[in-house]
């Protein structure tokens, strides 16, 4: 009998744990004990989001760990992964604010809400903007003032740049729908342009050259334009979202899947018949457009009977094609995600992993630029698939231990939870 109530309350105190993790997953994945509506999660979202994790630490560990006979694999592979790469976490981000916004306003206080996302988001950058610091700046931002503290700290990496959209959707949220469209797609189209316009300037005024290190920064991974278009048009598909899990019906989920599915092929098809057209080193600047470099890795081969002529617009990243044709991916990757894993209830063993390495996502980002500098290219491919599971494998496990007999403590998405308790906490004492 003793046995059995212990039993029972050590499946009490584990539910405990990962419903303390679920907490601090702040939005679409919440639940919400005031509207039961809401009590159903989209677990397809976590899906979405372990899926594209393992695939970037896939992605970073095949650059640093590969022999350099057999790097251009990387070059290659990244070019087709890198729809699972920044634009679906951006975009999964904002929708997570819109989510966490309308789900939370009839019971929070806007106050309340705000200093929310306004923290998390601040705390996300910062850990971004130290990374920074540990990435050379090119010129001209190698010399005074740009090669000191703090001017160091800027860069729109992927951290910085995320923390940064949780803060500006909340903002962009408040304009009218049609508005947020009309300035989304409207950055995309001209955003490149502008941005290489002020690039080629930076020499004939000072003004330029500011504005190139705000806009564009010394670690250009994803530069403020275009990117900033994706919070725009994500703010929208987010709203629509909400009101879908609001009815909390098969028929509404199904409507939800129909219309990111279709969005998602109408961006994709727009993004490859812009960008159809193939570049080189030689037809597109590379200070401007980092990733027109994997078509350098790729070529860099005696393996193959053939070079790549060139790659596909809509494959470099931040140009116009490259933002239509990742939003579209996201779109299609999470409506099949909702059609699986929501709808058709899809739960084995593999989808459940990729669920719970979805929940811990940030975590597992940071740790895999530690697990970076372990090895440094001395891996043939064989050697590293086997070594890449097995790192795979060793995170997800030491972060389920982590998190189910250490509450997660120290994490990403623990900090996250007590940023937004701090929050609550002093609006409360504002009251009274």
């Amino acid at each position: 009998m003793s046995n059995t109530i212990t039993d029972k309350n050590q499946i009490k105190s584990e539910e405990k744990d990962v419903s303390s993790l679920r907490s601090l997953s702040e939005g679409i994945t919440s639940d919400n004990d005031n509207n039961p509506k809401l009590k159903r999660r989209l677990n397809s979202i976590d899906f979405v989001k372990g899926l594209a994790i393992i695939l970037i630490i896939l992605s970073h560990l095949s650059d640093a760990w590969l022999n350099s006979e057999w790097r251009f694999l990387f070059g290659i592979g990244t070019a087709f992964l890198d729809i699972f790469g920044p634009s679906l976490f951006i975009l999964l981000s904002a929708l997570s604010v819109v989510f966490s916004i309308k789900k939370k306003k009839e019971t929070i206080p806007e106050k309340v809400i705000r200093n929310k996302i306004l923290f998390r988001g601040i705390a996300i950058m910062i850990i971004g903007a130290f990374f920074n610091l540990s990435i050379p700046h090119n010129p001209p931002y190698d010399v005074f003032p740009f090669n000191i503290f703090p001017l160091t700290l800027w860069g729109w990496n992927i951290l910085f740049f995320m923390g940064f959209t949780q803060i500006a959707s909340y903002f962009i949220l408040k304009l009218n729908i049609n508005v947020r469209i009309v300035i989304g797609v409207i950055i995309i189209l001209i955003g490149p342009i502008l941005r290489e316009i002020i690039f080629y300037e930076i020499d004939t005024h000072p003004v330029f050259l500011w504005l190139n290190f705000f806009i564009t920064s010394p670690v250009p991974q994803l530069p403020f334009l275009p990117w900033i278009s994706i919070c725009f048009i994500s703010t929208t598909f987010g709203e629509y979202l909400f009101k879908m899990m609001n009815q909390g019906t098969e028929d509404a989920l199904i409507r939800l899947y129909k219309v990111f599915f279709i969005s998602g092929i109408l961006f994709i098809t727009s993004g490859i018949i812009i960008g159809f057209r193939l570049h080189t080193t030689s037809t597109i600047d590379i200070n401007l457009y980092e990733t027109i470099d994997w078509l350098t890795i790729a070529n860099n081969q005696n393996f193959l009977q053939f070079q790549f002529p060139g790659m596909p617009e809509f494959f470099i990243r931040s140009t116009i094609s490259n933002i239509f044709y990742l939003l579209g991916w996201a779109l299609l990757i999470i409506s099949i995600s909702i059609y699986y894993i929501d709808i058709k209830g899809k739960k084995g063993i593999f989808n459940r992993m990729l669920i719970f390495y979805g929940k811990v996502s940030l975590s597992l980002f940071l740790i895999m630029f530690l697990t970076g500098y372990l090895f440094t290219e001395g891996f043939p491919p064989w050697f590293f698939v086997i070594t890449y599971f097995g790192v795979v494998g060793l995170l997800g496990f030491l972060m389920y231990v982590w998190t189910i007999y250490f509450k997660g403590i120290g994490t990403p998405e623990w900090i996250m939870g007590k940023i937004g308790a701090i929050a609550h906490k002093k609006n409360n004492v504002e009251k009274n």
